[in-house]
């Protein structure tokens, strides 16, 4: 009988892939992680959008509803240097990181996984959807879109290497969230209707400049706003309160719309500039990771995406002689920015990614 692990998180996601695989007749356990405190986090709030005793509880209670062990496992200080001290390290350096993609990377997949093996369980599952394919002709595990486009979370899995990918389940692949539902719901499981999590779980209300302050005690100095002739137009109040592609909160009316277009860490300096100054044919990736093939030996024709929710678009990828790769897109793209990744696929096929470097100039060049 497999022994399977499954990361619930307290959602119907996590509830129903457990139950899946009970049916299935594997051997499961369910683990919650306690990835902070509110502390850990300055927050005086008593509720989280993770991480709560009610998530606790709603993962325990379908756990006692299955009959199966439910444990907390603690992983506090990895979350906090691998994930929350990157992303401050990210946004104070002019980038816009995803936490998501490196929460999936070193803790679920990398810490969680290695836990799994310590108890002797086979596989580590989550309610992420996404598919895993065995290749026998290039002896490679692929990584797929999951069946329900719109649910889609193939993107924040790009991080995934061939040893994980051989431990790992993702028992939602072939559902979409309605059939989830459903079967949460027929199952009496408390969470049936419980809301999607949206916002990133350790900063409250989105406010990545106040999170920033509190949580390193430092206050985020003044800067200029520039526009791309590097004439002046104003003063900042903190180059994390800013991401590419931005228009509002800019702090001031300028007499026409203006966009972020740039940040310059080591002036901080913001560079703003017209819609039409937001779109680039080009970019450069690195901390590269891929998945379908061994790695990238020569140009190669692909779809790509540089944010979650878009459609993938055509690209040619070039290998760099230190390791990076270009981009370069058929179209330009809107609000390339730095710190976030860029995902390669080839029909629902995953062939890698990596984080975005630099984008080209303005005006496609």
């Amino acid at each position: 009988m497999k022994r399977v692990m499954v990361a619930m998180s307290g959602g119907v996601d996590s509830s129903v892939a457990a139950l899946l695989l009970q049916e299935q007749g594997c051997e499961i356990c369910g683990v919650t992680l306690k990835l902070f405190d509110n502390k850990d986090i300055c927050s005086r709030s008593e509720t989280r959008t993770c991480c709560s005793l009610e998530d606790i509880e709603d993962a325990r209670s379908v756990c006692h509803k299955m009959l199966v062990p439910h444990y907390v496992f603690n992983f506090r200080t990895a979350f906090k240097s691998k994930v929350i001290d990157r992303f401050v390290f990210a946004y104070k350096n002019g980038e816009t990181p995803n936490p998501c993609i490196d929460c999936n990377r070193y803790i679920k997949f990398e810490a969680m996984l290695k836990k799994a093996r310590i108890l002797g369980y086979d596989q580590l599952a989550t309610g992420h959807y996404a598919r895993i394919f065995f290749d026998q002709e290039s002896n490679r595990y692929l990584l797929l879109k999951a069946k329900d486009q719109h649910k889609d979370q193939s993107y924040v899995l790009y991080g995934l290497t061939q040893e994980q990918l051989a431990n790992l389940s993702f028992p939602l692949g072939d559902l979409s969230k309605d059939q989830v539902r459903a079967i949460a719901k027929s199952s009496g499981f408390v969470n049936a209707s419980k809301p999607d999590s949206q916002d990133i779980c350790f900063v409250r209300d989105g406010d990545y400049n106040c999170f920033i302050e509190d949580y390193t005690g430092e206050r985020m100095p003044t800067g200029q706003f520039f526009n791309k002739n590097g004439e002046l137009l104003g003063t900042h109040q903190g180059m994390a309160r800013f991401t590419i592609g931005q228009r509002k909160g800019l702090g001031k009316g300028f007499g026409h719309r203006l966009y972020v277009c740039a940040k310059d860490a080591l002036k901080n300096t913001v560079t703003l500039g017209e819609e039409k100054d937001l779109y680039s044919t080009n970019l450069i990736a690195d901390d590269l990771n891929w998945i379908s093939i061994p790695s990238l030996q020569e140009t190669k024709q692909v779809k790509a995406k540089i944010r979650y929710q878009m459609e993938e678009q055509e690209a040619m990828i070039t290998p760099l002689k230190n390791g990076e790769v270009l981009v370069r897109f058929l179209e330009p793209q809107r609000a390339i920015a730095p710190g976030q990744a860029v995902v390669f696929y080839e029909n629902d096929v995953v062939i890698g990614g990596g984080t975005i470097k630099e984008r080209g100039d303005y005006n496609n060049e």
